[in-house]
């Protein structure tokens, strides 16, 4: 028999009658993310740069966003400096990381998997949909008593 933890109640069914769903980061994985995925507030709200174009490193920042940058912005020149003020909903100059996450179902529950069953989801709204899914099977045998 199984010696239940501190923190978990003893489930009334069989551990085969049960699925676990889990969501979970690899610790040693970062992957380059877009501004929208992580709600960066530059990409949500757009941003303000200033540039003190009387300087080198000014004047090649002013020329980069002006002729290279492909983003949408509107300057505002006030003597050497300028103020360049972008656009909403475009990729901001920073680069975003995120750990991906590994959207798992499988069969049992803290007790064990019994049945070896695993599925693992590409995406977060796939694993959402198998989830709801599973909770009204759940609530209709409920019903059905």
């Amino acid at each position: 028999m199984f010696t239940v933890p501190v923190n978990r109640i003893m489930p009334n069914g069989p551990v085969g009658a049960y699925q676990t769903y889990t969501v979970t980061s690899p610790l040693d994985r970062w992957v380059r993310s877009a501004c929208a995925d992580v709600l960066c507030a530059a990409w949500q709200f757009g941003w303000r740069t200033i540039v003190d174009e009387a300087t080198p490193v000014g004047r090649e920042q002013a020329a980069y966003i002006r002729q290279r940058s492909r983003r949408t912005f509107t300057e505002r020149p006030a003597g050497a400096l300028t103020e360049f003020v972008f656009d909403s909903r475009q990729r901001c100059f920073a680069e975003h990381r995120t750990r991906p996450e590994i959207y798992v179902v499988r069969g049992g529950d803290w007790r064990g998997n019994p049945t070896r069953q695993r599925r693992t989801h590409q995406r977060a709204a796939d694993w959402v949909e198998d989830f709801g899914e599973h909770q009204q099977q759940v609530a209709d045998q409920v019903s059905r008593g």
